[in-house]
C-alpha cells in the first residue's frame, strides 16, 4: 500500500540524527540573513510560494519567490529559461541573502545556474532535492537536504515539512 511507503519514508528520514543536525544548521543559517529567496519549478515552485509567505509573515524576513507569471516570462524571454532565475538574482541577491533552492530531481538547469550565481555573489544557499543520489543539487550549496525517494509526492512532502520544521524551530528559538 502506498500509504505505508509514506509512513516508512518519513519515519526513517526524521529518525536519522544527521537530519536533526542539518535542521539546526539551517536554523542557524537564518541568523544575520536579511533576505530569503525561494526557487523551484512546478510543484516545488508552489512550495516556494507557500514558504516565502510563511517566512515573511511569521519570521519577518524580506522574502522573494520566482513565481509570478509575468516575472518568469519576462526573464525567460530575455535570458532563456535556464538563465532566468540567475539573472533575477543578480539584481536582488547579495551576501546577506539566503537562497533556498528546491528541485525534486536535483538536475533542473535553471536551479543549478541560480545556485552557481548565488555562490558567486556570496550569499548562503540551501538545496532540497530527491530521486537519484548523484543529482547535481546534492553536491551544491552550503547545506543539502536530500530525500532518497523516487516519488514526486513523497519528495515534495518532505521538502515542505523540512522547511516548516526549520521555520518553526527558528521561531521557537526566538521566544
Amino acid at each position: 500500500m502506498l500509504l505505508n511507503s509514506y509512513k516508512t519514508a518519513f519515519q526513517e528520514y526524521f529518525q536519522n540524527p544527521a537530519v536533526e543536525n542539518d535542521i539546526n544548521t539551517a536554523v542557524g543559517m537564518l541568523d544575520g540573513v536579511k533576505k530569503i529567496f525561494f526557487i523551484g519549478n512546478g510543484g516545488s515552485n508552489s512550495i516556494c510560494s507557500h514558504m516565502y509567505e510563511d517566512f515573511g509573515k511569521m519570521a519577518r524576513f524580506q522574502t522573494f519567490a520566482f513565481s509570478d507569471a509575468a516575472l518568469i516570462t519576462c526573464y525567460a524571454n530575455d535570458y532563456g529559461y535556464e538563465n532566468a532565475i540567475a539573472e533575477w538574482l543578480k539584481l536582488y541577491f547579495d551576501n546577506e541573502s539566503l537562497l533556498i533552492a528546491i528541485s525534486s530531481s536535483g538536475n533542473s538547469p535553471n536551479i543549478v545556474n541560480a545556485i552557481n550565481t548565488a555562490a558567486q555573489i556570496g550569499g548562503k544557499t540551501i538545496t532540497l532535492s530527491g530521486f537519484s543520489a548523484d543529482n547535481k543539487l546534492k553536491q551544491m550549496g552550503d547545506l543539502q537536504f536530500y530525500i532518497p525517494q523516487h516519488s514526486y509526492g513523497i519528495v515534495e512532502c518532505y521538502h515542505q515539512v523540512i522547511l516548516h520544521v526549520v521555520l518553526d524551530q527558528y521561531m521557537e528559538n526566538r521566544k
